[in-house]
């Protein structure tokens, strides 16, 4: 938890630290992240811990992060969109030198299009949500917290890398 509260995140992201769920492991910390641009991509990063370890974890402590954005209708169109957001994540890790196993997760698309009095908007509304969890390679936190933001920054649609000021 100490190295997650002292890492520094990348410029134009606001991490906070929020109350955690309980119930899932007998440890538990929480983070929120958002990017400072628009507020169209949001994040969760918790942090679980038990000493037992569970079925699944290959280890004592797992990650689980839900990052949502708002994107345009062509790029949730995509068909490649769900393979190249799941390489934004195992990229990213390996990027920063954040080891893990037994990654899993899903990722999901969602449009939504105005109908009967709601058409003449002719706005569709599209989102990318990622879920994943993963158990991280001992003493890799700081490392973790900058793929995990660099994972917000790609689900913006920008490049990879620090985002320009």
């Amino acid at each position: 938890m100490a190295a997650l509260r002292t890492t520094v995140p990348p410029h134009h992201i606001t991490v906070e630290e929020i109350d955690a769920p309980a119930s899932i492991a007998p440890h538990t910390f929480a983070l929120a992240a958002a990017l400072d641009t628009d507020g169209d991509v949001t994040g969760r990063l918790v942090l679980l811990h038990d000493p037992d370890g569970e079925p699944g974890w290959e280890g004592t402590l797992r990650l689980v992060t839900f990052v949502s954005a708002h994107i345009d209708e062509k790029t949730a169109l995509d068909s490649r969109l769900s393979t190249n957001a799941w390489a934004w994540f195992t990229e990213g890790l390996r990027r920063h030198r954040a080891g893990y196993t037994a990654a899993g997760g899903t990722v999901t698309t969602t449009t939504s299009t105005p109908m009967g009095g709601l058409r003449d908007s002719r706005v569709v509304e599209a989102t990318l949500e990622i879920r994943a969890s993963w158990t991280p390679s001992e003493d890799t936190m700081p490392a973790q917290l900058r793929a995990w933001c660099e994972l917000l920054w790609s689900a913006a649609g920008s490049p990879v890398g620090q985002p320009s000021t």
